[in-house]
């Protein structure tokens, strides 16, 4: 498995690009939310090495915090994300010669397409987590950079969009009916408030235009 954050943006490019199922895009969703924490962080720092924007700064604190410990986790869910598509890869490909073997093998499925759900949904948290915190970076940030705040919330709201496209092309391969159901309703939730907030702050920037 290949460890994406040590990978040369280059490779991982490539790597993409192949023929391979992993990595697909729940690790490049896990990406996009890596850019848009970076991009939240260097508004943060642009702010914090002001005086002049001294009021702001306990709050550009918390934000660049936040931002530096998510840009980490998603890097981690990123190399999960393809381990967990590959399982799924790993467990259809188990034999089912006898009724053993296929009740083995469903079983081994179902598990793998249930982790194939939670890794994106938890990258799909992550994102829109950090995304409710950019309308504060907008307003209290400096204003040179307001347009990489922006680009801040784009990157996340598709990382939220990309991760819970991967929730629910593996749900349907999940046997637990109430798990598949708050998963839907999660989803939901998760995609109207991350569309909510991005166009909110999106809106934001262009007014300060």
């Amino acid at each position: 498995m290949t460890e994406f954050s040590k990978s040369s943006l280059d490779r991982f490019l490539a790597d993409v690009a192949s023929d391979a199922p992993t990595p697909g895009g729940g690790t490049a969703a896990a990406v996009a939310g890596a850019l848009g924490a970076a991009l939240a962080e260097m508004v943060a720092a642009l702010t914090l090495s002001k005086e002049r924007f001294a009021p702001a700064h306990a709050a550009m604190r918390s934000i660049s915090q936040a931002a530096r410990k998510s840009r980490a986790e998603f890097l981690s869910l990123a190399r999960e994300d393809a381990q967990a598509y590959e399982a799924v890869v790993a467990a259809r490909r188990l034999p089912k010669e006898n009724e053993e073997q296929k009740t083995s093998r469903q079983h081994a499925i179902d598990a793998a397409n249930r982790r194939a759900t939670e890794v994106p949904m938890r990258t799909a948290r992550l994102a829109a987590s950090l995304l409710s915190a950019l309308p504060e970076l907008v307003e209290k940030g400096n204003p040179n950079a307001l347009s990489d705040a922006g680009s801040a919330a784009i990157l996340l709201e598709s990382a939220v969009e990309g991760a819970l496209l991967n929730v629910g092309i593996n749900l349907p391969g999940v046997a637990d009916a109430e798990f598949v159901g708050q998963m839907q309703k999660e989803t939901a939730t998760l995609q109207g408030d991350s569309q909510r907030l991005r166009a909110q702050i999106v809106a934001a920037v262009r007014k300060s235009f």
